[in-house]
This record gives structure tokens, C-alpha cells and sequence, in this order.
């Protein structure tokens, strides 16, 4: 049994924002995008990688690949990822798939000419919406959002279109391995406060809950390969303080408890 607070890297984004949340800023007045959760150098990465993600304007229309389709491209995997959404400002939306089929023909020449960015299903979101992403899927994260990003841990994107901004794109790769229609999903929305099965197992890479405890409250954190990813209040988990703004791999199991109302995303591997 074992928990390990993972450390935290900073990533600066052209999309990024200055005024990150105080815990999560590096002090350097960048403008970050991203704050991941990562183990110590040196060390094999875990299967799962959590972010955060601070949104001022569009992030590329892009897409990755599933597992088969990375590994023929000597990958060691592919990617499918799920957003928990937890600030949004009036108007923000997220784009997943597309209004219509596009064949591969219609996605490279809208990717090209710039209309990909009109064909994309840009749905307007809230404060506890969940989507899964599911490898494939033509996506982007619009600008006004602050939002939960658990990923398969491969860092592999084909950036499909990326309004004009001087960034290398993959169209090549990105089109032979995109799914652009309809984002099949029915809209869902989890509050805080309250606990919910956002991914089962067996949907996903990976499975994802929502929990939530009292002040006062113990737990315990699953058998399996898992991360404790506090949204609100404090505690300890195996002897040792949590926060909010944290991310703590869990080996084994860990005992949990909550020192104030505690909210938190729960992501698992099973064996």
C-alpha cells in the first residue's frame, strides 16, 4: 500500500492564461496553459496522466490516435482522454466532432482552407459537464474554461487546423486516423458535491468517478492502480496531508480522510 504525491510541470501555451489559480501558478507570470502531474525523472511513467488545463483562446482542432493505429506508427500507444469541466465563462464551448460525415478528402481540404473550424459541433458547457474523447474523435477545447483532463499517458497529437498560429500540423497522419462525424454522446452533467460513475470500467483505458465526503469523513482509495485528484478541502491520504490541487498515485489502496467537505475525481486501472 502506497501514495505518492506526483510532482507538478508547468506548460505554457499560446491559449494559456496569466491569471491562474494561486495554487497552481509557477510565479513566473507565463502564460500556462497546462499544469500536468508527473512522477520523479527517471521513473516509468504511469499509464494515466492528469491535468489541468486554463483555456484564454482556441486550442487547435486536432485528433490522436488509438492504440493499434499509434503502435503501427511506432508509438508506444494511442490516446483517448475525458474533460470534467470545472469554470466556465458565459459562451464557452467545447468542439467534438463534427455537424456531418466528412470523408477523408472533405477533412484534409477543410483542415487546409480553414472551414474545418465552421464544420466542428461546438456545444456550449457548464460548470460540471463530463465528456470522454474517445481516440479518433476531431476535437477542441475552446477559450473561458478551466477543466479536469485524465489521458491515456502518450503524448501523441496530429493538430488538424490551428487558426493561422505558426504550429507545425500533422494532416498527413492526422486525417488517416480521424473519425470525423457526430460526437455520439448524449450531454452529461455532474455537480459537485455528490458521488457518480463518469467512466465505467470497460468504456475506457481507464475508469473515472466522482467522489464526495464530509468533514470528518474516511475512506479508502481503491485496490488497483489509481489517482486521488482533490478538487476541494484537505485531509490525508496513508499518513500523509492532501490539498485541493494535488494529484497522489495510489499503489494498494491508502486510507483516506477528509479534515473539511471534500470533492474529488478518483481515476483506476484495473488489473
Amino acid at each position: 500500500m502506497a501514495a505518492i504525491k506526483l510532482g507538478v510541470k508547468h506548460v505554457e501555451k499560446p491559449w494559456g492564461r496569466f491569471d491562474i489559480p494561486p495554487m497552481f501558478s509557477d510565479g513566473t507570470g507565463r502564460r500556462i496553459g497546462e499544469v500536468w502531474f508527473v512522477g520523479p525523472d527517471g521513473v516509468q511513467p504511469p499509464p494515466v496522466l492528469v491535468k489541468y488545463l486554463f483555456t484564454s483562446e482556441k486550442l487547435s482542432i486536432q485528433v490522436h490516435p488509438d492504440d493499434d493505429s499509434a503502435r503501427a506508427r511506432g508509438l508506444p500507444g494511442g490516446k483517448s482522454e475525458c474533460w470534467y469541466v470545472l469554470q466556465a465563462e458565459p459562451g464557452a464551448t467545447l468542439g467534438m466532432g463534427t455537424q456531418r460525415p466528412l470523408d477523408a478528402k472533405t477533412l484534409e481540404r477543410e483542415a487546409r482552407d480553414g472551414s474545418l473550424e465552421a464544420s466542428m459541433d461546438w456545444k456550449p458547457v457548464q460548470a460540471g459537464d463530463f465528456f470522454y474523447i474517445p481516440a479518433g474523435t476531431v476535437h477542441a477545447i475552446g477559450p473561458g474554461l478551466t477543466l479536469v483532463e485524465v489521458q491515456q499517458n502518450n503524448d501523441v497529437t496530429y493538430r488538424l487546423y490551428d487558426y493561422g498560429r505558426p504550429r507545425e500540423l500533422h494532416l498527413e497522419d492526422g486525417v488517416a486516423v480521424s473519425r470525423a462525424a457526430p460526437y455520439p454522446d448524449a450531454e452529461r452533467k455532474f455537480a459537485l458535491g455528490g458521488d457518480a460513475v463518469l467512466l465505467p470500467e470497460g468504456k475506457a483505458p481507464f475508469a473515472l468517478a466522482l467522489r464526495s465526503w464530509k468533514a470528518g469523513e474516511a475512506g479508502v482509495m481503491p485496490q488497483v492502480q489509481s489517482w486521488f485528484i482533490p478538487i476541494a478541502g484537505e485531509g490525508t491520504i496513508d499518513g500523509m496531508t492532501w490539498q485541493a490541487g494535488e494529484c497522489w498515485l495510489v499503489e494498494g489502496g491508502a486510507a483516506l480522510s477528509c479534515d473539511a467537505s471534500a470533492q474529488a475525481l478518483v481515476a483506476s486501472i484495473s488489473e
